[in-house]
């Protein structure tokens, strides 16, 4: 059975390239931006690039920049994006009663993070009511709180826009300071970063987690899930604690322990591909800087709407290590055995995420010039790196370099952010189709390593 073959990945690259170039079109309309705010062709393809592949990194404010249509035109892309341009269509042709190809079946697995090729059906469903009944519970609860102070139009397009951002893992905001207004608001706070975590789970797990519930059963859940859950909990917890200490004279000087820790702890979330942000991270220091350029590199779980190299990579990752200090010859965890071929594919996969953020980051660096930091090069690098993580990443953070970036610079981002979308499901997909050609064995041969 060859459903992983080079058939399905041109139509999942090829899908999300149309959705690109479709919204490029659609922005460039005079509908789309005030009439004095017209946009070019590479900043259309640009926001169209962030919006689809849910990155948020923008080169001019949402809230300002665009028209009611145009920011429709971003929300509808992210939202395509976030659950995936093939998910879509399948959903469409299953409402149809149409046939499933074996191809399609393929993307539609990769994209939900599980093997369901005898349930592509149910599984679609509960993706879509989860999604939107997720949003819908998110829009709620801000629209009560924003329509007090906005008015019940305003207080609902934000509310809506939003929720979807946040649990598409988009990043993309309406206001130029994003959540800074409300850091100190757990009824803004609170629900934005549930549903940037739970968009973030990754739908198999979820489903996963949902049927153990049901039948009353932990030991149901797969290593898969428990890696999950456990990787991002850690996560959660060990990055709030360190922002929180490393910000506390620093950006976080002058608010209240409440508030602070409310700051360190949405940071901390939206940092693995949220993207909104209660503070201005051009006033982080450097150590959080690089804190969040580690979280953000490790993103979110497979299947789901984040980018990154997946909880479960580095969940595996370090597993495997700590068996191999301990001279142990099998990888165990959760009781059971992980196979070599995992650990392999584990291994491949953080190596070339590594590979292709060293590369980016060095290119953009070459591509734009340090004159606005006066000289000071080492933050012009570490603005840059941030940059390179955060669209490989599909975050959507930025220390601020995004709108002063030159076309070269713009293109690059842009083909970041669609790898960071694209990239792990398609080598995801070569690392599952098996054995390739020219794959023989010439006698072995030890290497001194260390």
């Amino acid at each position: 059975m060859r459903a992983a073959g080079p058939g399905p990945l041109r139509l999942l690259i090829g899908s999300f390239l149309a959705a690109i170039l479709c919204g490029t079109m659609l922005l460039r309309l005079p509908l789309a931006t005030p009439p004095d705010q017209r946009i070019g062709w590479l900043d259309a393809l640009f926001t169209a690039t962030s919006a689809t592949c849910v990155t948020g990194l923008t080169v001019r404010d949402t809230g300002t920049g665009f028209t009611p249509f145009g920011q429709g035109v971003i929300l509808g892309l992210i939202q395509v994006g976030g659950l995936g341009v093939m998910t879509f269509s399948l959903f469409i042709l299953a409402l149809l009663g149409g046939r499933v190809s074996l191809a399609q079946r393929s993307i539609f697995e990769r994209t939900i993070g599980g093997a369901a090729s005898h349930q592509v059906r149910p599984l679609l469903r509960l993706v879509f009511l989860f999604t939107f009944g997720c949003e819908a519970a998110g829009a709620l609860i801000l629209f009560l709180r924003w329509w007090p102070e906005m008015g019940a139009a305003r207080a609902l397009w934000h509310s809506v826009f939003h929720s979807i951002s946040a649990f598409c893992q988009a990043g993309f905001f309406l206001r130029p300071d994003s959540l800074a207004a409300w850091r100190s608001d757990p009824l803004v706070v609170l629900p934005v970063s549930i549903l940037i975590l739970l968009g973030g789970f990754g739908f198999f797990t979820l489903y996963d987690a949902a049927q153990a519930a049901r039948t009353g059963s932990r030991s149901r859940l797969s290593v898969h899930s428990k890696l999950a859950f456990v990787v991002s909990a850690v996560l959660v917890v060990l990055g709030t604690m360190a922002i929180w200490v490393l910000e506390a004279g620093r950006a976080f000087a002058g608010m209240g322990p409440g508030e602070q820790l409310l700051a360190a702890y949405f940071q901390s979330v939206t940092t693995r591909s949220g993207g909104l942000t209660t503070v201005d991270i051009a006033t982080l220091g450097p150590g959080t800087l690089f804190l969040m350029i580690i979280l953000m590199a490790i993103g979110g779980s497979p299947g789901s709407c984040a980018g990154g190299i997946k909880t479960t990579t580095l969940g595996v990752l370090v597993v495997a290590t700590v068996s191999r200090l301990r001279g142990h010859r099998h990888v165990n965890v959760f009781r059971r055995t992980l196979g070599p071929e995992t650990v392999q594919n584990t291994l491949t996969l953080a190596q070339v995420g590594l590979a292709v953020a060293l590369a980016g980051a060095f290119a953009l660096l070459l591509m734009e010039t340090h004159g606005r930091y006066g000289g000071d090069e080492p933050a012009a690098f570490i603005a840059y790196l941030f940059e390179t993580v955060s669209a490989l990443g599909t975050v959507g953070l930025s220390t601020g370099v995004t709108p002063g970036l030159s076309p070269a610079g713009k293109l690059l981002v842009a083909f970041l952010m669609f790898c960071g979308r694209v990239g792990p499901l398609t080598l995801a997909a070569a690392l599952a189709s098996g054995r390739g050609t020219g794959d023989w064995q010439y006698p072995e041969e030890e290497v001194m390593v260390g």
